[in-house]
């Protein structure tokens, strides 16, 4: 029989020279570099006080180097991380054979808020400096993320205020049901369980009832209207996604379509995109030229940030929601649709019913004639009807017709309280002098140069959210607190960075 050498995977000392693990052209040895001769930390000098006194503290370039590698590589744990720093070689090299105490990991990404900024302003001038910022396009978007926070503790004052008093209720009924059972004979460890039950009850009331005090009113979105506070972490929103209402952040990123640098980052604790819009132009618009183009998608459309983006100058295409219905290159879409996964297709069933559109009924605006798809002729009640800046033609069905028609579950949201359908048709913006500004963008957006430049949006901005999500394997935020949050985001937007200027030959 063939006769092989022995594997021996067993422990040993090597002489490693720690230098060359960091090999030119790697992510790791254009981090070591950029951090060494790049950036200037000394700002962090101020955190400690540790002159003549007290311990020596580890090197912020050395925590900066071990963070942004560990997510590089997926690792968010700080636990992780310091595990990393004593088995291997790569992250011994970086941090010179030290392996701080995972606290200390923790607390510098914590503590990381005020000296995030100007951080990842200082490697977005060197990738500017390599030549890897063209400002000609820039491609707005985001993504919804959960964090450390209990989507089950949501809710508004008036939520947690009944809350509170049920738990209180059902810790006085145990209270006085243990008590009338004080005189009779019971099992030792059952009066242990009630009463431990009963502290918890009081407990959680306790914490509901300090809460309530400590945030007198109720926390409110964009628009002014009152939202859904958490108890855990309350700078973090209820969002709907395509898996589900989640409890987290939406991280905004700004990415230059020339080598997909990401030129700002930010996020933030609400799921309404089309109020993220404005704060990340404003923020990029130091980087950006007079003919930087603004790219966004259906999300971030609303007739406010146009008119903003116009008022600006700012040249911008943003998709509405009914673009791609326009576009015949997207005609066959419905056939590319994956099917809804049923454990999480979270949609009402009366949303997905089907009900009738006004598109379904037969109208005919010279005539002033309504046919309703059970080919019911509706009377007009309104030729002027005003709604939302809009106005148009309302028709109502008959009750004779309504009534008995046996197409109401399919034409009422509500048939067993509606009695009739009324449809509304509109005919433009009631004030005829004042600028349409969504029409100029679909205008815009529909013409032949739009298109193709709306076009490169996808490819300028879905790789790096696939890389940051995919390949980082960012799928929560670990952090609390907006600010906590937001410098996370950030991170893992500059190792994206760091990774471009490492593909592109820096420090090489």
């Amino acid at each position: 029989m063939a006769r092989y050498k022995v594997i021996d995977t067993s422990p040993r000392f090597l002489a490693v020279d720690l230098e060359k693990q960091l090999l030119p052209g790697t992510f790791e040895h254009a981090l070591n570099y950029l951090v060494d001769h790049e950036l200037d930390l000394r700002r962090f000098d101020a955190r400690y006080r540790n002159d003549f006194t007290g311990a020596s503290a580890y090197a912020p370039a050395l925590l900066l180097k071990v963070v942004l590698f560990a997510y590089s590589r997926g690792i968010v744990s700080s636990r992780e991380i310091e595990r990393a720093c004593r088995e291997q070689v790569t992250f011994i090299a970086l941090s010179g054979d030290c392996a701080p105490h995972f606290t200390t990991f923790a607390d510098f990404v914590s503590t990381l808020g005020a000296e995030i900024v100007p951080l990842f302003k200082e490697v977005l001038l060197i990738c500017d400096r390599q030549g890897l910022i063209g400002r000609e396009m820039f491609a707005i978007d985001g993504v919804k993320l959960p964090s450390n926070a209990s989507k089950g503790k949501s809710g508004t004052r008036a939520d947690f205020s009944r809350q509170a008093d049920k738990i209180e209720q059902a810790a006085q009924q145990m209270l006085a049901r243990h008590r009338e059972n004080d005189a009779r004979p019971i099992e030792s460890d059952l009066t242990a369980k009630a009463a431990q039950r009963i502290e918890r009850l009081q407990r959680d009331a306790t914490q509901l009832r300090r809460w309530l005090k400590k945030h007198p009113e109720d926390r409110k979105g964009a628009k002014g209207k009152v939202i859904k506070s958490n108890r855990t972490d309350n700078d973090s929103a209820k969002m709907a996604t395509s898996k589900g209402v989640i409890q987290g952040y939406t991280g905004v990123a700004a990415v230059d379509d020339r080598h997909q640098i990401i030129i700002e980052a930010q996020a933030h604790g609400t799921g309404s995109e089309q109020a993220l819009l404005m704060p990340v132009v404003a923020a990029a618009t130091p980087v950006c030229t007079l003919d930087t183009l603004i790219t966004a998608d259906a999300g971030y459309h609303s007739e406010a940030n146009l008119k903003a983006l116009a008022e600006t100058h700012r040249p911008a295409l943003i998709a509405d929601s009914q673009m791609r219905q326009r576009d015949e290159r997207f005609k066959d879409q419905a056939t590319h649709k994956a099917q809804p996964d049923p454990l999480y297709d979270k949609a009402h069933p009366k949303k997905t019913a089907g009900h009738y559109r006004p598109k379904d009924f037969d109208y005919d605006p010279h005539a002033g004639i309504c046919i309703c798809p059970a080919g019911k002729k509706l009377y007009q009640n309104g030729a002027n009807c005003h709604h939302n800046g809009q106005v148009g033609t309302k028709f109502q069905g008959a009750l004779r017709d309504c009534l008995p028609c046996t197409l109401r579950e399919k034409c009422l949201r509500k048939p067993e309280t509606t009695k009739t359908r009324q449809v509304m048709f509109f005919r433009g913006k009631a004030d005829k002098t004042a600028v349409n500004y969504s029409e100029i963008m679909r205008r815009a957006i529909d013409s032949e140069r739009g298109r193709q430049l709306y076009g490169k949006r996808f490819a300028t901005v879905e790789p790096v959210f696939g890389n940051i999500r995919h390949n980082k394997g960012l799928d929560r935020f670990t952090l609390r607190g907006q600010t906590k949050v937001d410098t996370q985001w950030k991170l893992f937007c500059l190792v994206h960075n760091i990774e471009k200027l490492a593909h592109h030959g820096y420090a090489q």
